[in-house]
This record gives C-alpha cells, structure tokens and sequence, in this order.
C-alpha cells in the first residue's frame, strides 16, 4: 500500500481507513487522545510538547513517604472530577466495531477504563487501571473509590479545594495543602498503598505485555488512534506488528513517533474519523 496521509480534512483519508477496517483483522492501539473528548487531559497537544507537569516517577514514589504524600494528595482532588467522567463517542465507535466482528480487540495506553465501559470487550489495559490500588507489602487490593472514601474521611478540609485536573486522574495541588494530608495505608496490614498503574520509569507487566503482543500478532491492521507514541511501550507494540506484516494506520492530532512506519496517517480528530466509520 502506498503512503498516503490526510491533514485536518475529516473524510480526505476515511475512505481509504474505511476500506481497511471493513476486511476486519484490526487491532487498535489507543492513547490519550481517545478519552479527551470524555474530559481527561492528554499529556501532549498536536505540538507534540508536553502540556501538564511532569508525572511522577516510580523511583521517586517508592522511595519517599513525602512524594507518596504529594502523588495522592493531587489524586484525591483529582478523583472527584476523573470518577465522573464518561465514555465518549470514539469508546462508543470501537466497541460497535468489535461487535461488527472488524476490530478484534484494544491495546490501550490509557488507564481510565472506558473502552470497557463502553462495551469492547476484549482490552488489554497495557499501563494498568486506576479502579484499584494495592499494598507495596502484603498486595492485598482495594477499590480505588474505597480508598477515596477513607481518604475523604481523614481529610475533610480538602473536600472544598479545587485544582486543574491533570492526565491519569491527578491535579496541580499547592504545598501547603500536600503538607497538611494525612496519607492512609493498607486496611490489613497498613503498607504503603499504590494505584495499580504503570509509573513512569516502571516496566510494563511481562504477562501483559505478552498478552498485548499476541493481539498485536494476529492483527492484518494496527490502527494507533490519539497516541504520539512516545511512550516505549505503544512504540515497541507498532514495531511489533510491522515485523509481523500488518498495515499501519495512525489517526493523530500532531506529530507521532510511527509517522515514519505509517502505511496511512490521518491528522483528524479521533472522534471524528471513529464516527464517521460507523455512521
């Protein structure tokens, strides 16, 4: 297939990505910019620069009480708003089109949980999911919004602040109230608690990793939507499926690592192009 590309023109590049949708075969590889229509900030705009702070490490939260402070601090403000959030059109579109036997699952970078949400039921959440926490010592795991309950509890004061939300459910917090937190542990053995994420600077489970690249492998397509692909683990997927013969195909707004593996590049808004598949 040639190289062919759309910028901004919703409809210049569909035909071609509606013709390889419908010979089925398709794995998608879905990033952030799939779930900001549902109002969760991506990491990077069509710039390809980053746009919130930087996130934090996984060095930095297991090595220190004070940033395990600070990291659920800004995400017991940030969970108010990120609890209510919804699936949005593209969610809806990628389930409809697993169910027309086209797109035979999702590998996503997201860890929001609304391809489920909105019916797909074949996902690998590839960075985790932040439905539940776990404890560093005993793993014994408890539901995300449990922890949001205890945590409202012991602090009460910050029911009332209100901070800009950041990608993965956090937000821009000040120093005086991250000081004034009172951090919880584990309800059985009182460890120190963790989302059940992938941290920046943490590696990918091997079992999911593996289970992505199975998917990967059986795939005619690799359709990457709303992903710059500048985290390893999307990049490493869509050389993946290259070595295995797949045709890729990228719907982005801005620049992507796989710009220069694309069999088909499409610079259109997600939602768009997903709903114009299947209207």
């Amino acid at each position: 297939m040639d190289r062919a590309t759309s910028n901004g023109d919703v409809g210049g590049g569909v035909p071609e990505l509606a013709r390889l949708v419908a010979t089925g075969g398709v794995v998608v590889l879905s990033g952030a910019g799939v779930s900001t229509a549902s109002g969760i900030p991506d990491y990077r705009g069509p710039t390809g620069r980053r746009r919130t702070a930087p996130p934090m490490q996984w060095a930095e939260f297991a090595g220190s009480e004070a940033a395990r402070r600070r990291y659920w601090a800004r995400a017991q403000v940030g969970f108010r708003r990120y609890a209510g959030v919804e699936p949005n059109p593209a969610h809806a579109a990628l389930a409809a089109l697993e169910q027309a036997g086209l797109v035979d699952g999702v590998v996503t970078q997201n860890v929001d949980g609304l391809h489920g949400r909105a019916g797909s039921s074949r996902v690998v959440e590839l960075h985790g999911s932040l439905a539940e926490v776990l404890c560093c010592d005993c793993g014994v795991r408890e539901p995300r919004l449990s922890l949001h309950e205890r945590l409202d509890v012991a602090n009460p004061w910050l029911r009332t602040i209100e901070a800009p939300a950041q990608a993965d459910g956090d937000a821009v917090l000040g120093e005086e109230h991250v000081e004034r937190f009172r951090l919880l542990g584990c309800r059985a053995c009182d460890g120190d608690l963790r989302p059940d994420v992938v941290f920046f600077g943490e590696f990918v489970p091997r079992a999911r990793m593996a289970a992505a690249r199975a998917l990967v492998e059986e795939a005619g397509t690799l359709l990457v939507m709303g992903s710059s692909l500048a985290v390893g683990s999307g990049w490493l997927l869509l050389r993946h499926a290259r070595r295995h013969g797949a045709t890729i195909a990228i719907v982005n707004l801005g620049p992507t690592r796989g710009d220069v593996l694309a069999d088909l590049r499409l610079e259109d808004d997600v939602v768009d192009v997903l709903s114009a598949l299947v209207c």
